[in-house]
C-alpha cells in the first residue's frame, strides 16, 4: 500500500477511536448510573446475606421439648399474620372433629360470601358443599381462602362470630397480642400477631391434635382431577421439616412457621416479614440447622401447653411496625406452664356444630363416614407424599375428658384432655358442661347437615371377622371394588393370601360407594400390610373392625 494511502487510514482509525464528546458525556453519566446501581444491588445483598430484611422482619425459634428459646429477633412486636391464621382456624376445626361434631367425611355448605373470598381458593360455588378432609387439604396446601370461610361458617355461623372465637381461643393459649379478624389471613389492619404467639399455636396443634396435624405434611392434594402442591416448599428439602404453614399479603411480608424434629430433638421456628418466599425459605432452613443441635433430645421436660380460661378479649393495638414499643425479651423457657395435659376452657363459644343429647354417648352421624386409624399414633408419622380420597370407615375415636384439682387447690375452669381417648365413651362431667353450654346450630348449616344428622346406613358386618382390617379404596360398582381387592391379593399372596376380602356398600346422597377390604389382621399386621401396599401403588388404611 502506498505510504499516502497508508497514512490516511490510520488517520481515519484515530479519529474513529476518539470518542465524540457529548457520546463520552453520555457514556459516562451512563457508567455512573451503572455503578451506582450496582452498589445499590451490592448493598441489598449484603442486607439479606446479613439478615437484615425489609421493615417488620421478626423471628423466634423454641425448643419444643423444653420451652427454651434458642433464637429470637424481635419476637414480641406486632405483625399481620396473613395466611399462617389458617392455623387456629383448623385448629377450632380440629376440635369439632375430636369432639365428634364433625367427620372427616362431613359436608360442609358452600356459601355465596365464601364462594366470593378473593384468591388464592379452590373455586367452590354457590350452593355445593366440600368435605371436611378436603376442606383441610386445600388449607394446608394451596391456602384456600373459599375453603376457610366455609369452614369459619359452618363452626362459628359466620365468619365475624368464628374470628372472635379463635381471638379467644388465643388467649386461653397464652397468646397475648394475638387478634384475629378472619379465618383466612386476608388483610385487614386489626389482625394481628407475633412471632412468639405463633410459635405457642405450632407448638399447641401438634401436642394437641397430633392425628389432624399429620395433614400440614401433606405434599400433594388431588382435586377435580388436578394435583396441587404444597406452598411449603421446606417439606422434603430440609430434613425433619413435617410443617406448618406459609403466609403473604403486601402488609405482612412473606411469613412461615415450620416445625422440624431430628434425633429426639424437636423445634418449632417462624419467620414474619422476608422480602421473598425464596429469602423467607432460606431463612428458616440457616435457623433450623443452627438451631436444632442445640435442642434438647432426651424428650419433653416441659408441660404441653394449655388452654386457660381468658377473663376477657382485647383486641391489640395496632401500630405502625416501626414504632412498635418492644418489650423486654421473656424467654420461654423460665415461664411456667401451669397443665401437664391440654385443657378445653372455650368448648363452649367453638360447639356451633350439633351435639349429642346429654347422656349419649354417641355423636351425629352422616350417611357415610371416613375416619383416621384408632390407635397410638405419634406426631411424626407423615400422612404421605399424596393423600388420597379413596379411604373411608365407619371406625372413629373420641376423646374421653375429666376436671380435677389436687387436694388443697382449686380447680380450674377447664377440662382436661387424656393424651390416649376410650373410643367411643365421653365424661360425665363432658356431658354436662356441654348441655349447659347449650350450643345452637347455625343457620348456614341447617340445611346441609339435615343429611349429616340422619342416622347412617349400618354396614353390613360379617361374624367373626378379626378386630382389625385394610381398606384399599371405595368404588362406584361393586365389580370395582372386587377387581381391586382381587388384583391386590395376587400382586401380594403372601401379605394378603390369608386374608378375607369383602365389598361394603355405603350411600352418600343418591351415591352409592363400595369399599374394598380386607379383614383378618391384629393392629400390627393391618399397619405393616399397608405399608407394604403402599409401596405397590395402593392406597391403603387400617381400620379397627
Amino acid at each position: 500500500m502506498p505510504f499516502a494511502i497508508r497514512v490516511i487510514a490510520i488517520a481515519a482509525a484515530f479519529a474513529i477511536a476518539l470518542p465524540d464528546p457529548a457520546d463520552a458525556r453520555a457514556k459516562n453519566s451512563r457508567s455512573k448510573s451503572s455503578s451506582a446501581a450496582s452498589e445499590q444491588r451490592a448493598r441489598a445483598a449484603a442486607a439479606t446475606s446479613s439478615g437484615q430484611w425489609r421493615s417488620g422482619y421478626a423471628a423466634i425459634v423454641v425448643d419444643a421439648n423444653t420451652g427454651k428459646v434458642l433464637h429470637e429477633s424481635e419476637p414480641d412486636a406486632l405483625r399481620h399474620p396473613a395466611s399462617v391464621t389458617k392455623i387456629m382456624t383448623l385448629y377450632m376445626l380440629f376440635e369439632q372433629l375430636e369432639a365428634g361434631r364433625l367427620r372427616l367425611d362431613s359436608q360442609l355448605p358452600v356459601s355465596a360470601r365464601a364462594s366470593a373470598q378473593e384468591p388464592t381458593k379452590l373455586g367452590l360455588k354457590p350452593g355445593s358443599t366440600i368435605e371436611v378432609e378436603d376442606a383441610i387439604k386445600a388449607l394446608v396446601t394451596k391456602s384456600a381462602n373459599d375453603a376457610a370461610v366455609v369452614i369459619a361458617e359452618a363452626v362459628g355461623g359466620d365468619e365475624a362470630s368464628f374470628a372472635a372465637q379463635m381471638t379467644r381461643k388465643a388467649r386461653a393459649l397464652g397468646m397475648s397480642r394475638t387478634t384475629f379478624k378472619n379465618a383466612s389471613g386476608l388483610p385487614n389492619p386489626e389482625q394481628v400477631t407475633t412471632a412468639r404467639d405463633l410459635s405457642v399455636l405450632g407448638r399447641a396443634i401438634q401436642e394437641r391434635f397430633p392425628r389432624y396435624y399429620r395433614y400440614f405434611f401433606t405434599r400433594q392434594f388431588v382435586w377435580r382431577g388436578g394435583a396441587i402442591a404444597n406452598h411449603n416448599k421446606l417439606l422434603g428439602r430440609v430434613e425433619g421439616v413435617d410443617g406448618i404453614k406459609t403466609g403473604y399479603t403486601r402488609a405482612s411480608g412473606f411469613n412461615l412457621v415450620t416445625s422440624a424434629k431430628r434425633n429426639g430433638r424437636h423445634i418449632v421456628g417462624v419467620v414474619l416479614g422476608g422480602r421473598s418466599g425464596a429469602s423467607r425459605d432460606a431463612q428458616m432452613a440457616s435457623l433450623i440447622e443452627a438451631s436444632l443441635p442445640k435442642a434438647y433430645a432426651g424428650g419433653q421436660t416441659v408441660a404441653r401447653i394449655a388452654e386457660v380460661e381468658p377473663a376477657q378479649v382485647e383486641p391489640a393495638q395496632v401500630e405502625p411496625a416501626e414504632a412498635v414499643p418492644q418489650p423486654a425479651p421473656r424467654p420461654m423457657s423460665r415461664e411456667p406452664l401451669a397443665l401437664a395435659a391440654i385443657a378445653v376452657a372455650d368448648q363452649a363459644p367453638t360447639a356451633a356444630i350439633p351435639q349429642p343429647a346429654p347422656g349419649s354417648t354417641e355423636p351425629l352421624r352422616p350417611t357415610a363416614v371416613r375416619s383416621v386409624p384408632v390407635g397410638p399414633v405419634t406426631n411424626t408419622a407423615p400422612l404421605g407424599a399424596v393423600v388420597t380420597r379413596a379411604s373411608a370407615s365407619s371406625a372413629s375415636t373420641y376423646t374421653t375428658a375429666s376436671a380435677s384439682a389436687a387436694p388443697g387447690q382449686i380447680a380450674p375452669a377447664v377440662i382436661t384432655i387424656a393424651p390416649e381417648p376410650a373410643p367411643h365413651t365421653l365424661d360425665a362431667q363432658v356431658r354436662a358442661y356441654a348441655a349447659s353450654a347449650q350450643p345452637t346450630r347455625p343457620a348456614s348449616i341447617q340445611v346441609a347437615s339435615a343429611q349429616m344428622a340422619a342416622p347412617a346406613v349400618p354396614p353390613v358386618r360379617h361374624a367373626g371377622r378379626s378386630e382389625w382390617m385394610i381398606q384399599i379404596g371405595a368404588f362406584p360398582a361393586e365389580s370395582q371394588a372386587r377387581d381391586k381387592l382381587r388384583e391386590a391379593q395376587n400382586r401380594n399372596k403372601g401379605l394378603l393370601g390369608n386374608a378375607d376380602p369383602f365389598t361394603e356398600k355405603v350411600v352418600k346422597g343418591s351415591t352409592a360407594l363400595y369399599r374394598a377390604r380386607f379383614a383378618g389382621f391384629d393392629e400390627e399386621r393391618a399397619h405393616e400390610a399397608c405399608r407394604v401396599l403402599k409401596k405397590s401403588d395402593f392406597a391403603c388404611m387400617p381400620l379397627r373392625n
